[in-house]
């Protein structure tokens, strides 16, 4: 199983790692962390050198109830460090994390390498087709609505059986339009309950059927540190747990803000599955 990076094929049938590092003000784990160029690069130096295959770099907060911002901040947020990441290291595999068409293409014609699209193309009609002339790989998640309202849409006939449905449909979209890597991501946390995050982790060895891997992100989530009690500083034991559990029912790629830990979940299961 192998997706297409910039021209090289990348083997994800054995699980990839990839870090995220959000330039936001906001985000809800590490938000104004990395907002001068020299903390961003040490921070990237960082994830790669423990074993991040992707970076996957976001501009807008996708947080539940998160700020909304124009299209003209994310561009002017986002560019300049995807050149100077690239600059600094440039076998870099950046992913860009936005709904935008504009700023997606942006980026790839600055060198990064594929999509990450939060919306699957629902909150541009413009994404599929620009993905598509683009000729990247392109992660799409499950949502609906947007990060303002996701969290007032979660009545569900059949969870996963309706986000399979989604997924059907929307790489149906995709491959009409000539997009060949297609990557899913459940979107746990997005237009989801406590209960139906852990339903869905419980149940994911089912959206093997899709036949596209699978990207898992739960990295220091609500449904994490809700249910223990903590905070996204202390969710770190409880991500390497569900991270683990993801990898053992199918998983191809996690989206960690810790690089090591996930290195090392993938290391400990890989041994067990031999």
């Amino acid at each position: 199983m192998t997706i297409n990076c910039k021209g090289t094929l990348i083997n994800i049938a054995s699980p990839k790692v990839m870090g995220v590092l959000n330039v936001t003000p906001d985000s809800f784990y590490d938000g104004g962390k990395y907002n001068d160029e020299k903390d961003i690069l040490r921070q990237v130096d960082k994830m790669l050198s423990e074993g991040a295959t992707f970076i996957d770099l976001g501009a807008y907060s996708s947080r539940p109830g998160a700020d909304f911002v124009s299209e003209d901040e994310e561009l002017k947020r986002i560019v300049p460090i995807v050149q100077s990441i690239l600059k600094h290291f440039p076998e870099t595999l950046i992913s860009i994390d936005t709904f935008r068409s504009k700023v997606a293409e942006a980026c790839i014609t600055s060198g990064a390498a594929l999509i990450n699209d939060i919306s699957a193309g629902k909150l541009d009609h413009s994404m599929l087709q620009t993905v598509a002339n683009l000729r990247v790989p392109y992660i799409m998640m499950h949502m609906r609505g947007n990060p303002q309202n996701m969290q007032q849409q979660t009545a569900y006939d059949d969870l996963v059986k309706d986000i399979i449905f989604y997924f059907s449909e929307r790489i149906a979209a995709a491959h009409a339009l000539g997009i060949i890597d297609v990557i899913i991501d459940p979107g746990f946390g997005f237009s989801k309950t406590l209960e139906q995050n852990y339903e869905l982790l419980n149940k994911l060895e089912l959206f093997k059927m899709i036949e596209k891997p699978l990207l898992v992100g739960v990295s220091r989530k609500s449904m994490i540190y809700k249910l223990l009690e903590t905070t996204p500083e202390n969710a770190l034991n409880g991500t390497t747990t569900l991270n683990t559990v993801a990898l053992q029912k199918g998983t191809n790629i996690l989206r960690v803000h810790d690089v090591k830990e996930a290195m090392e979940c993938v290391k400990l299961v890989e041994i067990l599955s031999r």
